[in-house]
């Protein structure tokens, strides 16, 4: 397991979880925004019809079509900005973010098995991953144990020439 593959592929993970986060946002802002236009216009369109209703009952025939019209009409452009709303998003930049994040996961699963099989072979073969760190380890130790013999006279001297100036 190479932990810089690790890290690289957690990082476009994150950067196109990001990006994907980011295209449905505005997304979701731009189909709200429109929604909320589409109820303006509709609650518009259903004062237009209630204003027709009431002109139907005061005067009959000359305010009372034009209101009508301009209430229906008023309803065929909330429900088309409710359609438009409502569509998916463009498909370029939200594929290339998946399959960026597809690839990114698959390379993530990738680094997991070889991972796993690695702590699977130092469980049934214990010595073969202790030998490459013991040999090094070994050599530290015994050139640390040779050490200890020559600084404690140097530090000795050391102490009694400090001890001597005061």
């Amino acid at each position: 397991m190479n932990t810089e593959n690790v890290v690289k592929h957690l990082r476009a993970l994150w950067r196109t979880d990001r990006i994907i986060a980011d295209i449905r946002l505005r997304h979701l802002l731009i189909g709200l925004g429109l929604r909320a236009f589409a109820a303006l216009i509709a609650a518009f369109g259903l004062l237009m019809l209630e204003l027709a209703a009431y002109f139907a009952l005061v005067q009959i025939w000359s305010a009372i079509g034009a209101a009508a019209a301009l209430g229906a009409i008023n309803f065929v452009i909330a429900a088309v900005l409710f359609i438009v709303a409502g569509r998916p998003p463009s498909g370029r930049d939200i594929e290339l973010a998946n399959e960026i994040h597809d690839t990114s996961i698959e390379a993530l699963q990738v680094e997991a098995r070889a991972f796993q099989a690695e702590l699977t072979g130092a469980v049934h073969h214990p010595l073969s991953t202790i030998v490459p760190v013991l040999v090094p380890l070994i050599a530290i130790i015994v050139k640390n144990m040779r050490k200890p013999a020559r600084e404690p006279a140097a530090t000795t001297g050391a102490t009694t020439a400090s001890e001597a100036r005061s």
